[in-house]
């Protein structure tokens, strides 16, 4: 291939290297009002009293909006109000927005805006959440609008149950010779994107709602404030800029809502709300905390028999995301192996915790952390090697998935190849564990991962080619730039198809609801697949166009035509020909008669034979396909004080198809960072109230420079058969396996078994002192 595979430059560095690249907080326009969110101080509490009248007396604020007469939020299930009526359920909850001239206006005004609050008992884990004896969250729960799909326990605190069974648990544990049971848990976190979140909205003269928005999911903006506010989505455009960094976070949809409501309340003016960094932190919905119970079974030769599992998702205050988070933790519960006999209760679970959005790997990581950490424990119970476990153990063509999927050589990557090459670049032969200094080891973890979506059954891409007079192309697609390069990807598809140079190749990177193509959402390592099909769909479509107008001029049938390098010409004799750039815009024969006009092609892809789950079951597929990996992470620790430094860390990912070298090995690499950031650093400290204790960057410490190790990233190519060119998705992989590979190599360091996360020195100095 000429194009696929080589590492283009992106179409969009040269404005963000320059400083030059438009993000939605740079829109500045006269006459624009600022809104500032008055949050809650409390996790858990009545609203007994807001008081704004002093808050509307300060000259240039126009409008102070409190909760009342509000429609319930929520994809899944609408059970959270825009801004708070009667009661907070978590820390940072928006109470009230004021609107006013000017920032400083407004957050002076909000300091002024007065609540009287009456505290009430917090839920402050999933597991107390599961208790009897905790307070309901939700009383109304049974009564709330909900998706098909999304199953709610009325009278509790369970927003959604997930149920995978498979096979026979008896039989299974009959089988089973050695077993193991651990629990695992982490708390909430967030995103800690760079760009915080912003939104604009206004009403013009006619009705047409606008909204610009930092978000991954525009499409999905339009369709839920139509269905809340009743509004014909017609009437809704959005826009949405380059992102600056999502991981998920942004395809949740609050601050668009919230900024509508503001724009509703001072007649349709623009109004802008920016979160500041602790607001985007507890205020916007997070990375979501889990509570799990693995129990695992095999026979006295290590073949995996039998699998358990409780997950409790932190929910937070509000489902959001969780409900679907639950589902995809469900259905690729066990990770990448052949386990005849499975069953997993996946439950979403309200807190008083800020409520969690998407986040990279949607899930997968944190079941990951859970499953592999047991699948080391049950390795040494075996007194077998950790490596050769997995290898024995990887799932393969004709074996299926916990939701009952039969696996082929096209809908899953070949983990055995992985976990081959990740043992001879982590130098697994030279030993898991070596002193190299006074109270200093070095050591090896890995795991494995697996990834498939639980992606809407419907979901759909469009996009459409434009041809410009000097015969170059325009694409415009849905897919948002959320710095994953997918859009030059898409420029590369093109550039393969038509055989015609990148540079010549223009890409869209605004989306505009109301002249773009829809693309679902740009989440789930979904970009290049469904907008690859789509684009080699809308090329298709030029293609015959070009060829159609051609046979005219050229006197050939159209099955005579090739197009490519910039002309089309005839098969058998390629010197006749004429230049895509003569007929891209019509063709004006030597009488003065024209045939043609603008070339403009378009092409759709929705994804096929996708299901929904099975209730009591979970059998279902929810996805196209699963990309694995394998990754290993090699530490030194300082076994006097526990701390420790990242060595290496090592991915090899079945890619199906590289499609740009440099693209897919930054966007591994930064995965990876992520990872090892959440593993190692990154959560939320709860008090006893359930209040964030570290709600701002410099006590909330995401991994830093100079803390990186040296990343190794590699790829292994089986081709998934309906994907453009093969490829799988990657834009999260990277991370899923890296919390468990740093705590197996933490773990084997120093001889303990670590359960939780973060895993800071002192988490280590507790777990091998015995003092947690």
């Amino acid at each position: 291939m000429k194009f696929i595979g080589k590492s283009v430059y992106r179409k969009e560095s040269w404005e963000k290297v320059t400083g030059k690249a438009k993000y939605t907080n740079d829109d500045e326009t006269v006459g624009m009002l600022d809104g500032k969110l008055v949050t809650s101080p409390y996790a858990h509490a009545k609203i007994v009293q807001i008081t704004i009248s002093d808050a509307l007396k300060i000259k240039g604020v126009r409008a102070i909006i409190t909760g009342d007469n509000l429609p319930l939020t929520g994809e899944e299930i609408r059970d959270r109000p825009p801004v708070a009526v009667d009661r907070v359920r978590y820390y940072g909850e928006v109470v009230a927005i004021v609107v006013a001239d000017s920032m400083a206006t407004a957050q002076l005004a909000a300091n002024q805006v007065q609540v009287a609050y009456d505290p009430l008992p917090v839920v402050n884990s999933p597991r107390e959440a599961l208790h009897r004896a905790a307070p309901l969250l939700h009383e109304q729960l049974g009564s709330y609008h909900k998706i098909e799909g999304v199953y709610p326990v009325p009278g509790t605190n369970i927003a959604s149950k997930i149920k995978i069974r498979k096979g026979n648990m008896q039989k299974g544990w009959e089988e089973s010779d050695v077993t193991v049971l651990a629990s695992y848990s982490f708390h909430p976190s967030d995103h800690a994107a760079m760009e915080t979140r912003c939104s604009l909205a206004q009403i013009h003269d006619n009705g047409i709602i606008e909204i610009t928005s930092s978000s991954q999911a525009p499409f999905m903006i339009k369709k839920l404030i139509a269905a809340y506010f009743q509004i014909p989505s017609g009437n809704i455009i959005v826009k949405t800029p380059l992102v600056g960094g999502g991981y998920g976070g942004k395809a949740s949809i609050q601050l668009e809502i919230l900024a509508y409501i503001a724009s509703k309340a001072v007649n349709g003016r623009l109004v802008k709300i920016a979160n500041n960094r602790e607001e985007d932190m507890v205020t916007a919905p997070g990375h979501i905390g889990l509570d799990a119970t693995i129990k695992l079974g095999c026979t006295k030769n290590g073949l995996l028999k039998a699998a358990e599992l409780l997950y409790l998702w932190d929910s937070g205050a509000y489902s959001d995301k969780s409900t679907d988070l639950a589902r995809a933790g469900a259905v690729d519960c066990t990770g990448p192996y052949r386990i005849e006999h499975i069953y997993c209760d996946s439950l979403s679970m309200y807190t008083n915790h800020p409520y969690p959005g998407p986040f990279r790997g949607f899930s997968h990581s944190e079941v990951h952390f859970a499953f592999e950490r047991t699948m080391d424990m049950l390795a040494n119970k075996l007194n077998m090697d950790p490596l050769e476990f997995r290898y024995k153990n990887a799932i393969r063509p004709g074996d299926t998935s916990p939701s009952q999927v039969k696996l082929n050589t096209s809908n899953v990557g070949n983990v055995r190849q992985c976990l081959s090459r990740l043992k001879e670049l982590i130098r697994w032969d030279e030993g898991r564990i070596t002193a190299v200094g006074k109270n200093k080891v070095r050591a090896k973890g890995i795991s494995c991962l697996w990834k498939n979506s639980t992606i809407d059954t419907n979901s759909s891409s469009g996009v459409i080619l434009m041809f410009n007079p000097d015969g170059s192309i325009n694409i415009i697609s849905g897919v948002v730039e959320i710095g994953t390069g997918t859009k030059t990807i898409l420029a590369q598809m093109l550039s393969e198809k038509l055989k015609m140079p990148v540079e010549n190749i223009h890409v869209q990177m605004t989306v505009h609801t109301q002249h773009t193509p829809e693309h679902w959402k740009t989440v789930a390592s979904r970009g290049t697949f469904m907008a690859g099909r789509a684009l080699l769909n809308a090329a298709d479509d030029v293609i015959f166009q070009l060829k159609e107008r051609a046979s005219c001029i050229l006197l050939a049938p159209i099955e005579d035509l090739e197009v490519g390098y910039e002309k089309i010409f005839l098969r058998d004799d390629p010197t006749i020909h004429i230049a895509v750039k003569e007929i891209a815009y019509g063709y004006t024969f030597p009488s003065g008669i024209s045939i043609g006009g603008q070339i403009i092609g378009s092409g759709t892809y929705t994804l096929r034979h996708m299901t929904k789950l099975n209730k009591e079951t979970g059998a279902g597929k929810h996805g196209p396909e699963w990309t694995v990996g394998a990754q290993g992470v090699e530490v030194e620790v300082d076994t006097r004080t526990y701390e420790y430094r990242l060595v290496k860390a090592i991915s090899v990912i079945d890619i199906g198809k590289v499609l740009n070298q440099k693209a897919a090995e930054g966007q591994v690499t930064g995965a990876m960072s992520m990872g090892l950031s959440f593993a190692g650093r990154e959560t939320f400290i709860f008090d006893q109230h359930a209040r964030v204790l570290n709600p701002q960057l410099r006590t909330y410490q995401p991994i830093r420079y100079g803390e990186q190790p040296e990343y190794i990233v590699d790829f292994v190519e089986s081709l998934q058969i309906d994907a453009p060119y093969g490829a799988r998705g990657v834009g999260e992989h990277g991370l899923i396996g890296m919390p468990a590979a740093l705590a197996n190599a933490l773990s084997t360091a120093l001889q303990v078994d670590l359960h939780h996360l973060p895993l800071t020195p002192e988490l280590l100095w507790r777990t091998k002192e015995r003092r947690m």
